[in-house]
């Protein structure tokens, strides 16, 4: 903040009240303004908030659920074993970074004109009769003007899977998955002559689609998984392709 100088002001006056009336003077001005600053201090300072770009809201969620053949071992021991014996299912999408977490590559789809290829960091925490799918980061890759959203949006996702513990002895069992994804983004320049009703219609309907088809063959994946399991097999060995 600028301070005022304690030299003396290098003019004076006889009359001070007379020549504050009638002169022009810069000096005066300037004394003038100061202290309209001092009367002024009690009143609230506006405030601009400096993040005041439009955002949008995208949202889905879809459950899938499959019927699963018992084998001999049940599917509900396989459900319930600890994350570090997990198969990463499909080796061309998922990699494993530690015991409880995967990187995976979703694939590539349109946004408007825009291609997106999000890659995702989830964590695995094991609970009764299933595990929990967390979302902990995701990076954008593909277009440019995709890549520059990196910084501007959040997102979360939580997919619960889980069997039917109330049915061991059935021998045909429900696996189910029960997915939400949200993500609250910074609308581009080039996007804001839009509605923002409009981008967030579309911005779901992208993640729809993306559950449409991504849960199915995840649920398939994990029903080989469990039969190679349930058959004795150890390897643990990812059985996908990464096709859709």
């Amino acid at each position: 903040m600028a301070s005022l100088s304690s030299n003396p002001i290098p003019f004076r006056f006889r009359n001070p009240k007379i020549a504050l009336r009638s002169s022009n003077s810069p000096y005066l001005v300037v004394l003038s303004n100061l202290a309209s600053s001092s009367d002024d201090s009690s009143k609230p300072a506006l405030r601009i908030s400096a993040d005041s770009s439009p955002k949008a809201r995208f949202v889905a969620r879809r459950t899938e659920s499959i019927s699963v053949n018992q084998l001999q071992r049940p599917l509900v021991e396989y459900m319930s074993l600890p994350a570090s014996q997990y198969s990463v299912l499909d080796a061309q999408r998922i990699e494993r970074v530690d015991e409880s977490t995967f990187r995976c590559y979703v694939y590539r789809f349109k946004f408007f004109a825009f291609e997106v290829c999000p890659v995702l960091l989830v964590s695995v925490e094991e609970q009764p009769n299933g595990c929990c799918i967390k979302l902990l980061s995701c990076k954008l890759e593909g277009s440019p003007i995709v890549v520059a959203q990196n910084d501007k949006f959040d997102a979360s996702m939580e997919n619960k899977i889980s069997c039917d513990s109330s049915r061991t002895d059935s021998p045909v069992q429900k696996l189910t998955s029960d997915a939400v994804i949200e993500v609250s983004i910074e609308i581009p320049f080039a996007f804001r002559a839009l509605p923002a009703r409009a981008i967030e219609s579309t911005g779901s309907q992208v993640l729809e689609q993306i559950l449409k088809a991504m849960l199915p063959r995840f649920m398939s994946q994990l029903v080989k998984d469990y039969q190679a399991w349930a058959s004795g097999d150890a390897s643990r060995q990812p059985l996908g392709t990464g096709e859709i």
